[in-house]
């Protein structure tokens, strides 16, 4: 039996107010790193485009491995804190910056609802974060679905 649910991993060290000594995506580098200006943009579609600038504000060659949660604020069934849903590899030379952009769909805020046998998008506000690690937010921004 799997009783956790979706709650395994960071979801379960958020739900439980547990702090690991390595967080999910934590990682070590020899250089630092500044986010900044998120945007989160509805598309005609449908979908969602989220995106942000990346600068190397150390002295050394280094790669980010960037990550993208979302957080459903208000949902009728019992969800994880946030969830990943995109990440990428960015890698820059001193004082480089880039922009990096996600696109967010359907499948990236909907649930299984077992009582209909179907996914499911809940309209509402959704938190957008974006960071180093799971508990590593840098930005967040807010998508709203009708």
């Amino acid at each position: 039996r799997y009783k956790e649910g979706v709650f395994v991993g960071y979801r379960y060290y958020d739900k439980n107010n547990v702090t690991p000594l390595f967080p999910f995506g934590h990682g070590l580098s020899y250089t630092t790193f500044k986010y900044s200006d998120i945007l989160v943009k509805k598309l005609a579609d449908g979908s969602a485009q989220v995106t942000f600038d990346i600068t190397n504000t150390g002295k050394s060659l280094g790669t980010e491995t960037v990550q993208l949660y979302v957080r459903d604020k208000v949902s009728k069934v019992e969800r994880p804190d946030k969830e990943l849903k995109k990440f990428s590899k960015v890698t820059l030379k001193p004082g480089e910056k880039t922009k990096v952009t996600y696109q967010i769909n359907n499948s990236d805020l909907s649930f299984y609802d077992v009582s209909q046998s179907k996914w499911l998008v809940e309209s509402g506000d959704f938190d957008i974060l974006v960071g180093s690690s799971s508990r590593d937010i840098r930005l967040t921004g807010l998508l709203n679905i009708p």
